[in-house]
């Protein structure tokens, strides 16, 4: 079986649907790969794409819909409620079948490498690809976004440390064509949920609670000058809370590092029972993205009430039991990668 890797690139664009389809069309025309999914948000101004194939293409993909999102943005004008650092946030690489994330790792580097000298902007890798550990995680990379990315390479006063602070690729100064793209961060990963808990509230004040509550790295606590670090309920889970001002509602909006280490369904649970304690309710809540099987089955098992049930049944089970069709409907065939690339063949 040949062997198929995912990326998901983030573009930092979410509310012109023709200048997304352009960017993404460049991406469609690779021979061996398929892109799986386009999720626009008009409140993160963000787009997740999803892209699956054979190696080679994908990351050929994955440089053409960079290419021409570096054409086509401009982060001097980009406002949103999602943190970023450039026209193309993110760009993970991902192993599903056949392939290793020591693989992955390689494609990401040479993928910056070459978006880095050919189009002069600058390049971060992160995750098992990063150069230093402090640089694994994208939002130490991230950190003051692209409204600080200025000073940051100017040598300005900065959160960042010496080994955060500069590119891997690409220019380390300030110019006309660093300041239109922003940085882009391009790494390898295990697969990662982007997950949305909606919480009946506008202004996020409960979301907010929860996000800090449920997030591994918990809350900062300072007295007399002193601060410690309460760790939070989830294991390698990020999350904050979130107004999502076109639905009248809020969200803690997740990334799920590790499905084992925390599963779909316990953190749905972990905000709602924060939620009701506060007295407001859960209205579902939305995948951004594609999801394994394996994660939709588990939570299946969790909320099914019937013994034996089958793939389908439980898949069924698990978009009831998360709401995830409150606010878009969740089609499985699209959004699982397991029959996404089964339709597609």
């Amino acid at each position: 079986m040949a062997a198929i890797i995912e990326c998901v690139p983030n573009l930092s664009e979410g509310r012109d649907l023709e200048k997304i389809e352009k960017i993404v069309s460049s991406a469609r025309d690779v021979e061996g790969c398929s892109v799986l999914g386009v999720e626009p948000d008009a409140d993160y101004n963000r787009t997740v794409i999803t892209i699956a194939g054979e190696p080679k293409s994908v990351q050929q993909a994955a440089y053409n819909l960079i290419e021409s999102a570096i054409a086509n943005i401009d982060m001097q004008l980009h406002k949103g409620e999602h943190p970023r650092l450039g026209v193309v946030d993110v760009c993970p690489f991902i192993p599903l079948e056949g392939a290793t994330m020591d693989e992955c790792s390689q494609y990401a580097k040479e993928l910056a490498e070459r978006v880095a000298s050919e189009f002069l902007v600058p390049t971060f890798l992160y995750g098992y690809s990063a150069s230093h550990d402090d640089r694994f995680l994208l939002s130490s990379l991230r950190k003051e976004e692209y409204e600080g990315f200025r000073n940051r390479l100017e040598n300005g006063d900065t959160s960042h440390s010496e080994t955060t602070r500069y590119p891997d690729f690409g220019p380390t100064s300030w110019n006309d064509k660093v300041a239109r793209s922003g940085g882009i961060t391009i790494g390898s990963r295990d697969i990662l949920i982007a997950y949305n808990v909606n919480v009946d509230e506008v202004d996020a004040t409960v979301s907010k609670i929860i996000g800090s509550t449920v997030r591994s790295s918990g809350r900062l606590v300072k007295r007399n000058g002193k601060k410690t670090r309460i760790p939070g309920m989830l294991n390698k889970v990020q999350g904050m809370g979130v107004t999502l001002e076109s639905n009248n509602i809020s969200q803690v909006s997740m990334n799920i590092l590790d499905t084992n280490s925390c599963p779909l369904h316990i953190a749905f649970e972990a905000c709602r029972v924060i939620a009701e304690d506060h007295g407001k309710n859960l209205l579902g809540s939305e995948i951004v993205g594609l999801v394994p099987l394996k994660v939709m089955t588990e939570a299946g098992k969790w909320f099914s009430d019937k013994e034996g049930a089958d793939e389908g049944e439980l898949v069924n089970c698990a978009i009831e039991g998360l709401g995830l069709n409150y606010l878009d409907k969740f089609e499985p065939n699209n959004r699982i990668i397991e029959w996404a690339l089964r339709s597609d063949e």
